[in-house]
């Protein structure tokens, strides 16, 4: 059962990020603030639910929510400033879009860089306690999915379709066979030793 708050008397923003793991594309971060009395029997953490249950949810907690933002950072801004970093700063870019601003923030994981002058607490795995954390990571994973979909079409011969840039063995085979291309994270070091770029 998701605990709908940590503080009753606080405007909580719940925020997850999704794709920190992957091969390709950019990492996704959301920041969601749910009414307290919000109840939806499939709300979960985002790994836990199916693409057709993730998909259902996402119109809801975008019409019922009081705010939500999401936002990317690409595999090049990775690429620059590691993929912790581009992490926080993904979280920072969907917290700012939130209107109302939040009195606090529930951030998934056990790591943060403080955001502004607002305070926050770290859980982990957040997305299976806290209704608007597990609100926030089925946004960062839907709209990263259908960003990954987009580049599938791109470069097919990588399947993101399917692994959506995880390093699955068909994704690690594609690029064993063409290398990497220009949406791969190359500070990864995802090619075997000999393949050149």
């Amino acid at each position: 059962m998701l605990l709908p708050y940590l503080d009753k008397k606080l405007l909580e923003a719940g925020v997850d990020e999704a794709g920190r793991g992957c091969y390709a594309g950019p990492v996704f971060a959301a920041a969601v603030i749910l009414p307290k009395d919000f109840h939806h029997p499939l709300l979960n953490d985002s790994k836990k639910l199916s693409e057709k249950q993730r998909d259902l949810l996402r119109p809801v907690i975008e019409q019922e929510s009081i705010a939500f933002g999401v936002a990317s950072v690409s595999n090049k801004d990775i690429d620059i400033i590691n993929i912790l970093q581009a992490s926080f700063t993904s979280m920072h870019l969907s917290i700012q879009q939130l209107n109302p601003q939040p009195d606090f923030l529930l951030i998934d994981g056990n790591r943060f860089l403080k955001y502004s002058n607002i305070p926050h607490q770290c859980i982990v795995k957040g997305d299976g306690k806290f209704a608007s954390i597990a609100a926030a990571s089925v946004l960062a994973k839907t709209y990263r999915d259908e960003y990954m979909l987009k580049l599938h079409h791109e470069f097919p011969v990588y399947s993101w379709n399917k692994n959506k840039g995880y390093g699955t063995a068909d994704h690690r085979r594609a690029i064993e066979e063409h290398g990497l291309c220009i949406h791969h994270r190359k500070s990864f070091n995802i090619l075997p030793e000999n393949k050149e770029l």
